[in-house]
C-alpha cells in the first residue's frame, strides 16, 4: 500500500482489541446477563461485532430488539459482573508488550484512548502494562464524547504534545479508523482484533498492519 509519508512524532492506541484481547471476557459477562434475564445468549464471535462503542452500546445490541427497555437494568448487571470477571482470560495479544518495549526505548510517546470509562480505563492499563507504560490514558467520562468523537483522541494528542499530523493511531475497527480521520492522525488499522481489512480500509485506515511488529516499518518508512 503506498502512502503519503508523514512524520510520526507519536503512537496512540486504542485498547479493546488492539492491546488487550478482552473479548472473552466481554462476551462471557454479557451472555451471564442475558441468561439471569432468561434472554437468548449469543456465540462469542459475534460479541466482535457487538463491541467498539462503549458498553452501554453493547447491551443494547445484545438485547433483543424487543426488549430494549431491560437496557438500564442489564447495564448495572453487567458492570457489577464484569468488575468481578474482567480478568478471568483477557490479556495483551501477542507481540504487544515486546511492541511496547521497543517504543519506550525510541523515545516515542505513546498513549491510549478508549470508550471504557476513564477510571476503569487506567485501572485496566495499569493491571496489565503497568504504571508509567503510557504516557498519557484516556477514557470517557463527562467531558469527553465517545469515539468516533475526537475529543479523547485529540485530548491525548495535547498531553503529548504533538500535533494531530504526526500522531500514528492504531486501532482495529471502523469507529477507530473514523477517530482517527476526525482528529486528523495518521490511521491505521490492524488485524489482530475484532475486524477484517475491508471494514478498516472503508474507513479511512492509511496503513493496515497483521503483526505488531510492522509497526515499526511505518515508522522507519515515516522517517526516511
Amino acid at each position: 500500500m503506498k502512502n503519503e509519508k508523514t512524520a510520526v512524532k507519536g503512537v496512540i492506541f486504542d485498547l479493546d482489541g488492539t492491546l488487550l484481547n478482552t473479548l472473552d471476557d466481554l462476551a462471557d459477562s454479557a451472555n451471564h446477563v442475558l441468561s439471569m434475564l432468561g434472554l437468548p445468549e449469543h456465540e462469542t464471535e459475534s460479541y466482535k461485532y457487538f463491541v467498539g462503542n462503549g458498553i452501554p452500546k453493547l447491551i443494547e445490541r445484545c438485547l433483543p430488539p424487543d426488549r430494549q427497555e431491560l437496557c438500564g437494568k442489564a447495564l448495572e448487571m453487567f458492570l457489577e459482573y464484569y468488575d468481578a470477571h474482567s480478568e478471568d482470560k483477557t490479556a495483551p495479544y501477542n507481540g504487544i508488550t515486546e511492541m511496547l518495549s521497543r517504543l519506550r526505548e525510541m523515545g516515542l510517546p505513546v498513549g491510549v484512548v478508549t470508550n471504557k470509562a476513564h477510571e476503569i480505563a487506567i485501572k485496566v492499563v495499569e493491571h496489565y502494562f503497568g504504571k508509567g507504560c503510557f504516557d498519557c490514558i484516556r477514557g470517557l467520562d463527562s467531558g469527553i464524547r465517545p469515539k468516533p468523537a475526537p475529543d479523547g483522541a485529540l485530548f491525548v494528542a495535547r498531553r503529548l504534545d504533538i500535533p494531530p499530523k504526526n500522531v500514528l493511531y492504531l486501532g482495529d475497527t471502523k469507529t477507530d479508523m473514523q477517530t482517527a480521520v476526525n482528529a486528523g492522525f495518521i490511521p491505521c488499522g490492524v488485524l489482530w482484533g475484532f475486524r477484517k481489512r475491508d471494514e478498516l480500509e472503508e474507513n479511512g485506515a492509511r496503513y493496515i498492519i497483521g503483526d505488531p511488529s510492522e509497526l515499526f516499518d511505518i515508522l522507519k518508512g515515516a522517517a526516511e
